[in-house]
């Protein structure tokens, strides 16, 4: 093989070079080293030899100074300019789809997908020519518009379950549409601490900090610890076409516990009853509160015993947020 060596040295490269010997990147005293010792007519073995590097590198560089000159001391980025992808543009709705059912159905006896689980299923589907890997799905779903989010099953259980408890509310709740004593409601509730830091960030600049100082509960503290709003989102209309236009609201003290669930679902029956309603098609969630013994035996919490206008209560556990139906009447 030919020698090769960098063509002359102005007097301003060969002083940049001299001064770059001094910089405290690795890469760029290496370059340097190698176009001096190159310069002085040294061969590229034996200055691999001498830098203890492989002496393609250091013909490499040879080559590239006399192409781009003093540029080839600036590191460049090693990334690809274009990434490949290996699900082509006509099967991201495929892979859309595909993602929207359970594994079970592709013979998978899980419940959750993963990235590598989607790149194996997508080649048995035909959606790629050849093994693909996470990252492609990954930058498919990107290409979507799709963050990926690792999709939870809904209670652990199988999809086929799913389905039919949402059927089972769905019909629940066509039975109660067209039935003017019903009213249809969604209950839910947040509450929010004096004292617990909440876990959120914020914008700031140097000249404005944002400081959030952890308070600490005295004993003569007047004011709550805590504060909690109860909702409830009325439902009328076909199950098509619902219409959500009213909203129930309550603000209390404290957390939110069993004996003040009762408390708002009592003043709820009461402003229903007022309305000529007589039952109660309640969907909430699987809080504690809502699964206690006190909420699950309402009852006889609040009529006494022997009395037949008081309220019952069938539950029906729905896995869509854990949500739950309880049908009451007054």
């Amino acid at each position: 093989m030919q020698p090769i060596f960098i063509r002359p040295l102005t007097e301003p490269e060969r002083a940049h070079i001299e001064a770059r010997l001094r910089s405290g990147s690795a890469f760029v005293l290496r370059r340097c080293q190698i176009l001096l010792a190159s310069a002085r007519g040294e061969r590229a073995i034996a200055i691999a030899r001498q830098l203890g590097c492989d002496d393609q590198t250091v013909r490499n560089v040879i080559k590239d100074f006399n192409e781009q000159g003093l540029d080839v001391l600036k590191k460049e980025s090693c990334r690809p300019h274009r990434l490949r992808t290996s699900i082509a543009d006509e099967n991201l709705p495929a892979l859309r789809d595909l993602l929207h059912r359970s594994p079970r159905d592709f013979g998978i006896a899980r419940n959750l997908w993963s990235l590598p689980l989607v790149a194996q299923i997508c080649l048995s589907q035909g959606l790629v020519a050849a093994p693909t890997t996470a990252a492609s799905v990954r930058r498919a779903l990107k290409r979507l518009g799709v963050s990926w989010k690792r999709a939870r099953a809904l209670d652990h259980q199988p999809r086929s379950a799913v389905c039919t408890k949402k059927k089972a509310r769905d019909r629940l709740i066509a039975y109660a549409q067209p039935r003017s004593d019903w009213a249809i409601g969604f209950l839910d509730e947040g509450w929010w601490s004096r004292f617990a830091l909440p876990r959120l960030y914020a914008w700031q600049d140097s000249e404005h900090p944002v400081r959030l100082v952890e308070q600490s509960w005295q004993k003569n503290d007047p004011d709550p610890k805590a504060l909690a709003c109860y909702g409830v989102l009325w439902q009328k209309g076909t199950t098509e076409e619902p219409v959500r236009e009213q909203m129930w609201l309550r603000f209390v003290t404290g957390r939110p516990v069993s004996e003040i669930t009762i408390q708002f679902l009592d003043w709820c029956c009461q402003q229903l009853a007022a309305q000529g309603k007589r039952q109660w098609l309640l969907i909430w969630d699987n809080a504690s509160w809502h699964e206690s013994r006190e909420s699950a035996h309402l009852d006889q919490k609040t009529q006494p015993r022997g009395q037949t206008n008081g309220r019952r209560g069938t539950d029906f556990a729905f896995p869509t947020a854990h949500q739950k139906s309880l049908a009451q009447s007054n």
